[in-house]
């Protein structure tokens, strides 16, 4: 059984997310999908390069957001026992829960490189 729908994201880690985001919309031409604050000192910026539905995270290395490449999951329960159940190391005990963003977690696979799995069922409250 497949558990991932997609790939969402890729974090890009920046210096100073105000300059990324100028350098990612104007030479690039990147459009800019999110710009939100998740909670106080963790901001989202997310961009979008034409013609992909993949986005660019643009965050801070010290961000309290995880570097990662996010995932799509039609069932985030599924998707957090099955990564436990593989012996990965989870950083969340249950999933992440928070007003209009999917439910999620993250995770790192054997070469310590970061995860997210966001239930894919949810992605359009984020648009």
């Amino acid at each position: 059984m497949t558990i991932t729908t997609r790939v969402l994201s890729l974090s890009v880690p920046v210096a100073d997310q105000d300059a990324a985001l100028r350098f990612y919309t104007e030479v690039p031409g990147c459009e800019l999908r999110t710009d939100v604050e998740v909670w106080p000192g963790a901001r989202m910026l997310e961009v979008v390069p034409p013609g992909s539905s993949v986005a660019l995270v643009l965050l801070p290395p010290d961000s309290p957001l995880p570097i990662a490449i996010r995932l799509g999951t039609s069932d985030a329960q599924q998707a957090h026992d099955t990564v436990r159940e593989a012996g990965a190391t989870v950083h969340n005990e249950e999933l992440v829960r928070t007003e209009g963003v999917p439910a999620m977690f993250s995770f790192t696979d054997p070469d310590g490189n970061g995860l997210v799995y966001l239930e894919d069922s949810d992605l359009s409250e984020l648009r």
